[in-house]
């Protein structure tokens, strides 16, 4: 299964706690003003690429601590990245995913797909980039209102946690 690929980057220490491997996906509906990778949200663009053979080039370097999905918006390609986060658990790495959704509005979703990439992902940085609430001292997120959400510890409260990483 296809995923659109706008750029990784194999030893990222921005994109999540510890040494990660982040994969920026190309496509995204929220065009978010002063957006990071605003050459990410046309749908068009960038090269396809199977999970499998992400998953490999992941494998190569045993010093990452997990995969991070960014974008781009991963839930617009949520069925091949949720088959790849399920690959990265099965090394016995976490998965970190970016979103400009919020964690509500994912956790009502009725999409089999949205709820299978959610529920492969252990740390949901979620929420719209405002440029008004831009905060450069944040850790792995470029504004206020995005949350950092433990998602292993919200799945079991049912409410969305904040990770105390």
């Amino acid at each position: 299964m296809a995923i659109q690929v706008a750029g990784i980057v194999k030893n990222s220490i921005v994109d999540g706690p510890g040494i990660r491997y982040a994969v920026f996906v190309q496509g995204c509906p929220h065009g978010c003003p002063g957006c990071h990778n605003p050459q990410t949200h046309p749908f068009t663009g960038g090269r396809q690429m199977g999970a499998e053979e992400i998953f490999q080039d992941f494998c190569r370097d045993p010093l990452v601590k997990g995969i991070t999905l960014s974008g781009g918006e991963p839930f617009c390609q949520a069925k091949p990245l949720a088959e790849l986060a399920k690959r990265v658990h099965g090394a016995g790495k976490d998965v970190v995913v970016y979103t400009g959704y919020t964690w509500e509005e994912l956790a009502a979703s009725q999409d089999p797909d949205i709820q299978a990439l959610l529920g492969q992902a252990d740390l949901l940085i979620d929420g719209p980039f405002i440029q008004e609430l831009r905060n450069l001292e944040l850790s792995f997120r470029g504004s206020e209102n995005q949350r950092l959400i433990d998602l292993n510890k919200s799945r079991a409260q049912g409410r969305a946690v904040l990770w105390e990483g």
